[in-house]
């Protein structure tokens, strides 16, 4: 009967996965969000994998797909660095850090954070008076970051939570507006002037990350929910937005579990995670993971709806707590996008 039972509520979810992906989006959801750096992954990894992370235990990277995904924590001390090289010359860079104390029975304490370089912009502000309607005002640069503290805990052997709260900040510079419009009765040629109203493009709230992971108890089979970038609605100038909000339920297995004896080790970890977003059509992203000795490993992944990157391809070394991974994602138009990653386990 709970056999019956794990059989039947497995196929639900499933059968959900794929039909959120097959029916057609009626209304394209575009343009409705802010702090997109949010929705990019620097972690080579979930990267080679299509971000088909949520339903997988990966350290303290968790806390960029799942915060329950770093529950099991095998080490003492996990951290990672990442970089990006995204499109339009964009540098994202990542860093994550998690830890055990007491052998976990305080669970699992973990830091984040995002930084993004968007290069330099040359600068311009309205003068009317001028023959171009504008000054230069030279070069500036914008910035982008998120810094992230994170907590899961194993509820029990199949159970496990996870959460995590961002202070995000985003510096878009400075607004010069023209306002109170007029035309200079003194000059000769009527020119128009203008006063200028300077408004700033600062904003910094608070962003949370929320998941679970569910053991099925059926060999390596495990489901996974994240809820990530809930946050209150923001506002610059007159225009209000929230951060870039995304539902995921994911499953994932070793497969190799249902071969029985291997000839050497080996697992293939098959990854299937369905995303609602609040800005993006829904996608199911498709991860594998083929792993040789628990040395090296092969990667690739699909994702669907996406105009530009629908496969992604990726290698990994690791020994002696020390691993480096590599991702590789065509982008059509924007040429390719690549990802590195290192950590290091104590």
């Amino acid at each position: 009967m709970e056999n019956k039972f794990k059989i039947t509520t497995i196929g639900f979810l499933l059968g959900y996965l794929l039909s959120i992906n097959i029916f057609p989006q009626e209304n394209q959801k575009l343009g409705q969000t802010g702090f997109q750096f949010l929705s990019v992954i620097s972690d080579a990894r979930g990267a080679a994998m299509a971000e088909a992370m949520t339903s997988l235990q990966v350290g303290s990277s968790a806390l960029f797909f799942n915060p329950s995904g770093m529950s099991e924590l095998k080490s003492f001390f996990d951290v990672t660095a990442s970089t990006n090289k995204w499109i339009a010359d964009i540098r994202h860079t990542t860093f994550s850090a998690a830890i055990k104390p007491a052998d976990g029975d305080y669970g699992i304490f973990g830091l984040s954070a995002q930084i993004v370089d968007y290069g330099e912009f040359y600068g311009t502000v309205v003068n009317l008076a001028s023959p171009q309607g504008y000054d230069d005002i030279g070069i500036f640069k914008l910035t982008s970051f998120a810094i992230g503290v994170g907590y899961a805990k194993q509820v029990s052997d199949r159970f496990s939570i996870g959460g995590q709260v961002k202070w995000v900040r985003q510096d878009l510079g400075e607004s010069d507006i023209p306002a109170n419009i007029r035309v200079d009765s003194t000059s000769a040629t009527q020119d128009r002037i203008a006063d200028t109203i300077t408004t700033s493009n600062k904003i910094s709230p608070f962003v949370f990350d929320f998941g679970t992971q569910f053991k099925t108890g059926i060999k390596s089979l495990v489901f996974g929910m994240s809820i990530r970038n809930f946050s209150k609605e923001v506002q610059i100038a007159e225009e209000g937005f929230q951060a870039p909000l995304v539902f995921t339920l994911g499953v994932s297995m070793d497969v190799m579990d249902l071969v029985g004896d291997l000839p050497f080790d080996q697992s293939l970890y098959v990854s299937v995670d369905a995303s609602h977003y609040r800005d993006h059509p829904e996608q199911i992203k498709v991860g594998l993971d083929y792993r040789i000795m628990n040395m090296i490993s092969i990667r690739g992944g699909y994702s669907s709806n996406n105009d530009e990157n629908d496969f992604t391809f990726g290698l990994g070394f690791s020994q002696y707590g020390f691993t480096l991974d590599y991702a590789y994602t065509p982008f059509g138009v924007f040429n390719n996008v690549q990802r590195f990653t290192a950590r290091f386990a104590l």
